[in-house]
């Protein structure tokens, strides 16, 4: 027995007289340690705080078996940033454990739709959740038992998203059904009001939470991808750009440019042609027989980049940038009819382990980020925001990455600045320091891989077709991206 119990991290004593007689010996010995009431722990080494926090859920359990993890706890299922947890119990009670407090609240011990854990433990069931979560929730503290209304509205619209409408009558029937049993009959109704707001059949102005609002509206978009926008936004308008006057200024020029703006874009996103061939294609207007679509990817990206009218166009409104989103994506798209050229994507999509904004909430956040994008002051910075934004929406069901590039360029050509060109050689740098942005919500990388970019681009002037491949092959321009480096 004595090698069993050792085994264990945490030993919670009991009223068992061989439990109660060895623990006494081990500690004696040295071999147990006391941590908090109750509870001793074979690890000499770590502190009372991390063996708590690591066996928190086995401790409440043994202690309190009858006790139900509920309001903030449920969702959330970690302590808070005081180091709080919240259980209903047979009593209310506030008891303090190394680096944790537990807050008991008296109330109905579990009921049907509970989930059992740990031993007697259970989890308040999804409805109970819910309407635990809309109570009045501020302790003498200041702490809460609950996420509060905003967020209880930004899980259902989620769980709308997600489920359905069917998904939320079925959580509305339920928390009906059980109101009564844990006497939270008045959170019920505001509960179903929230719902029926969400819903559009009950009036919106319960709501509280701008995504919920937006939903109701029929408008909903991705709170967390604003964030992300707002981050970069803020990046962006700390620092000072410089300016690169457009060099290319001669229509000539400025196509030459745009040859190999469409073709490196095009090529970074998988539609890869000799340089000769895509210089033939874009010359000829004439697609190659055996790759009609790739033909016209390259000659309709081609076409919008080329337009110096066209690229001179920017968004003043929320309105006029999905306007000018979907005009500009049924031109370069226009070959390929089973994408829907020019209309938002009606499902989700996704690159490898990256989801992108649902397909409900495009327009919303759209015009979410318009509104942000509204804010930037330099050109340059406006550039890469529409460029991450676009990037990290994905509106449509193919061609974002390269609709995203014309949308960056576009805000450069209207202020008159050089625009950039990504080459095959900085492929990987250009994924990577988007994702550094989506992931870890890091916008350095980002910002500072467009300045070596834009760099590079605006010494691209004053050359011919010749010249420029010339000097972009001495640059590493067209070299394998995991070989080779940009060099200039």
């Amino acid at each position: 027995m004595e090698d069993t119990v050792l085994s264990h991290e945490v030993i919670i004593a009991s009223s068992d007289p061989l439990t109660s007689s060895l623990i006494k010996k081990l500690k004696a010995e040295g071999k147990l340690l006391k941590i908090a009431p109750k509870v001793f722990t074979t690890n000499l080494n770590d502190t009372a705080e991390n063996i708590i926090h690591r066996n928190l859920f086995y401790i409440l359990g043994k202690l309190y078996p009858e006790a139900v993890i509920s309001h903030r706890t449920a969702f959330e299922f970690k302590t808070t940033s005081e180091g709080s947890v919240y259980l209903t119990y047979k009593y209310t009670k506030k008891i303090t454990l190394p680096g944790i407090t537990l807050h008991f609240l008296q109330g109905s011990a579990a009921i049907e739709g509970d989930y059992p854990f740990m031993g007697g433990l259970h989890i308040s069931g999804e409805a109970r959740a819910y309407l635990e979560n809309l109570q009045a929730g501020y302790g003498r503290e200041g702490q809460s038992k609950v996420i509060g209304q905003k967020k209880v509205e930004e899980r259902l619209e989620r769980k709308l998203r997600t489920g359905g409408e069917k998904s939320l009558n079925e959580l509305r029937d339920k928390a009906r059904s059980i109101a009564p049993i844990i006497g939270m009959e008045s959170e019920n109704m505001k509960l179903d009001a929230i719902i029926g707001a969400l819903l559009s059949t009950k009036p919106m102005n319960i709501l509280t939470s701008p995504v919920a609002e937006a939903r109701a509206l029929g408008e909903p978009f991705d709170s967390r991808r604003l964030d992300l926008f707002m981050i970069l936004m803020a990046a962006l308008n700390s620092k000072e750009f410089e300016n690169f006057p457009e060099n290319n200024v001669s229509d000539a020029d400025y196509a030459n440019f745009a040859f190999f703006e469409s073709y490196f874009s095009n090529f970074i996103e998988g539609t890869e042609f000799e340089l000769s061939d895509a210089k033939q294609i874009v010359d000829t207007l004439t697609p190659m027989q055996a790759r009609n679509a790739d033909s016209h990817d390259v000659l309709g990206t081609y076409y919008i980049v080329a337009n110096k009218k066209e690229m001179s166009v920017t968004p003043h409104t929320a309105d006029e940038l999905l306007e000018i989103l979907q005009r500009r994506h049924a031109i370069m798209m226009s070959a390929r009819p089973d994408i829907m050229p020019g209309t938002f994507k009606t499902q989700d999509n996704r690159a490898g382990d990256s989801h992108f904004v649902s397909w409900q909430q495009v327009r919303g956040t759209i015009k979410k980020g318009f509104e942000i994008y509204s804010a930037i002051r330099h050109p340059f910075a406006k550039a890469i925001f529409m460029l991450f934004m676009t990037s990290e929406v994905h509106p449509f069901m193919d061609g974002n990455g390269r609709i995203s590039r014309i949308m960056m360029n576009a805000e450069l050509t209207a202020a008159g600045q050089s625009k950039i060109i990504i080459p095959t050689v900085f492929r990987t740098d250009y994924l990577g320091v988007l994702r550094q942005l989506t992931r870890k919500e890091n916008p350095e990388p980002l910002i500072h891989a467009m300045e070596r970019l834009r760099l590079f681009g605006s010494k691209l002037h004053g050359m011919n077709f010749e010249q420029m491949r010339d000097y972009m092959e001495s640059c590493n321009a067209f070299k394998d991206d995991t070989e080779h480096i940009l060099r200039f």
